[in-house]
């Protein structure tokens, strides 16, 4: 599906997007040596007789064209009446979806980028700019632009929202955010859409590379459809197809980073020890995944093993310092195994790390209120639960890594 023929289902939603807001004309006072002249009279909008009837007529004709699919007249005629009225919203996103239509992207971004001045609550203009942006190659705008389209929700037609939510995952995985792009695409194996582009980006994600679908080499796209195909079977929650992809991905391909660690994500709701093993058999791969060792050291931490993860946990640390869910996992393991001071050192350095991770604020709490520091416990829970609203009703999973979460029922 094309981002480009996905916003003509927009057309028309002009009516349903807010009210209109005045251009105001500047009064000027006569000169001090002639006689004061009667000043026009101006209609409710602010504008003169003579420009509002202009203005109405543009407008009027601007939608008329639009709709009848004449876009380079409609973007015209929208031009000439937001010459007249430049905060007029409606105008501002028939000219965006038109120039977008017409893949001429830049000017669109712009409308798009006026529209929201106005009103930045509206996640349909957020994630149209966003697509733009996309277009442009202004990457790293166009994932924060859709984002905010995402919190904000995407109401314009489910193919502009499918448009908007691939995107948004495969500008995800170009920023290593590949359990935020594996949440999103879960998205679409929930609605049986199995489309390659899907598969596609859902193999990227779970192989951990960095990169757009574009530029994937074609050596690549045997083992990323592969891996695609088994993560998708997962996350449609088709177990016996899970299972059978992922079998023949590492009988096929044993030796390629983050196989056996994905199908060690897969097995560890059901069959954590054997998970385990694939974990350590993705570490002879990639000695230093810290990935791998994290992911051990959890699901020791969820069996009740604390000192068992413990050396794992701080593998982890020393392997990616800078990794906030390691931090996270050392940080509960010290708890639990009586070194309170240990564990709100390294649980602090990772809310550094990620501010906006309810998982840190979460587990920082329950080691300050182990500590005693009822105030800072107080603080951290408060923020884990904003933090925790947000990341609910923007489903972008940014709490979790691969199997790895914190339960919130779990009382600090």
């Amino acid at each position: 599906m094309k981002a480009g023929t996905a916003v003509s289902l927009v057309l028309g939603l002009v009516l349903m997007l807010g009210g209109s807001v005045s251009a105001q004309t500047p009064s000027r006072k006569p000169a001090a040596t002639a006689p004061a002249k009667p000043a026009a009279k101006k209609t409710t909008t602010g504008l003169s007789p003579a420009k509002a009837a202009e203005f109405k007529k543009l407008s009027t004709d601007a939608e008329t064209a639009r709709s009848a699919g004449h876009l380079d007249e409609a973007v015209t005629l929208y031009r000439q009446a937001l010459a007249i009225k430049p905060a007029w919203p409606e105008g501002l996103w028939g000219l965006g979806t038109s120039l977008y239509e017409l893949e001429q992207f830049d000017p669109a971004r712009d409308a798009f980028r006026r529209y929201i001045a106005i009103d930045d609550k509206n996640g349909n203009a957020w994630a149209l700019k966003g697509l733009c942006e996309y277009r442009v190659k202004n990457y790293d705008t166009a994932l924060s632009d859709l984002l905010q389209g995402r919190a904000r929700g995407v109401t314009a037609g489910q193919q502009v929202a499918e448009v908007a939510r691939y995107h948004t995952a495969v500008l995800s995985s170009r920023v290593e955010r590949y359990e935020q792009a594996l949440s999103i695409l879960a998205d679409f194996a929930l609605e049986g859409n199995e489309s390659p582009r899907v598969i596609e980006a859902m193999g990227i994600a779970t192989l951990r590379l960095p990169m757009l679908p574009e530029e994937l080499p074609g050596e690549r796209r045997e083992i990323v459809m592969m891996a695609g195909r088994a993560r998708y079977f997962q996350s449609a929650r088709m177990g016996a197809a899970a299972q059978n992809a992922f079998e023949e991905l590492i009988n096929r391909f044993s030796e390629t980073l983050y196989v056996h660690y994905s199908y060690g994500v897969y097995l560890l709701s059901e069959q954590f020890e054997v998970a385990i093993e694939e974990f350590k058999r993705e570490l002879k791969v990639a000695p230093q995944n810290m990935w791998a060792k994290t992911q051990i050291a959890f699901a020791l931490i969820r069996a009740g093993d604390f000192e068992g993860a413990k050396p794992w946990a701080q593998e982890a640390v020393a392997a990616s310092p800078t990794e906030f869910v390691a931090r996270n996992a050392l940080g509960q393991v010290l708890l639990e195994t009586g070194d309170v001071d240990g564990a709100i050192r390294e649980l602090e350095a990772g809310v550094k790390l990620a501010s906006d991770s309810p998982a840190m604020h979460f587990a920082l709490a329950r080691a300050y209120r182990r500590a005693n520091r009822t105030a800072d416990a107080d603080r951290e829970q408060a923020e884990f639960t904003r933090l925790d609203r947000l990341v609910r009703s923007t489903r972008t999973g940014a709490a979790s890594v691969g199997g790895i979460e914190t339960d919130p029922k779990r009382q600090p």
